[in-house]
């Protein structure tokens, strides 16, 4: 209840600071969409930029994507980090912090923001499955299979979890059970590549 009522009074805050001014911000937002579809991605940070509040979660949401759209990922992940501050338990301004992040190769955070989402929603299928990649391409086999295995349980028909629950299967050595998840993966998609090759390697164990 007190983590509810925190992210209530949150998000009040943020809206009463555009009480006076509400036209005028959702003006600026309107101009900021429009520009974007226009591939004026400059522009469309300006429109925001002439009304920057600091206490905005909304405007410093829109202005990380839209610097993470224009390539400034150091602007990015700025404004991105002051909406994670404003509201501690939005996923949606960690996963935004991904993505700059992940633009410049800084792994362990995006790994910690990972942590972060799954402290907050711990079936949350997406963060699973990311940090399962992440993991499986450090060689993490072992972490990355415990990550699969969770996005399995909850869509145990899903493609691509069962692709890499089968895959981290294999390289921990459970090969009874990597045989049984790529045959489940080419019942959804028959004559998979990777499901086929992961077969061929089981073969010669």
């Amino acid at each position: 209840m007190k983590n509810i009522f925190f992210v209530t009074i949150l998000i009040i805050t943020t809206s009463n600071v555009y009480s006076q001014d509400i036209y005028k911000v959702q003006n600026a937002f309107e101009t900021s969409y429009t520009m974007e579809k226009k591939n004026n991605i400059g522009n469309a940070i300006s429109a925001l930029v002439n009304i920057y509040n600091k206490d905005s979660y909304e405007i410093n949401l829109r202005l990380g994507w839209l610097y993470y759209t224009n390539g400034d990922f150091i602007s990015s992940t700025k404004y991105y980090t002051i909406a994670n501050k404003l509201l501690p338990y939005s996923e949606e301004a960690k996963l935004g912090l991904i993505l700059p992040k992940s633009a410049t190769a800084n792994w362990n955070d995006v790994i910690n923001i990972y942590k972060q989402i799954l402290t907050i929603s711990p079936n949350n299928t997406n963060a699973n499955y990311k940090l399962g990649l992440i993991y499986y391409n450090q060689k993490k086999y072992g972490y990355a299979h415990v990550m699969f295995e969770k996005v399995v349980n909850l869509y145990p028909f899903d493609y691509d979890g069962l692709l890499m629950f089968g895959w981290s299967s294999l390289q921990i050595g459970k090969y009874k059970e990597a045989r049984i998840i790529f045959n489940k993966v080419l019942m959804y998609s028959p004559k998979d590549s990777s499901a086929q090759e992961g077969l061929k390697l089981l073969n010669k164990k």
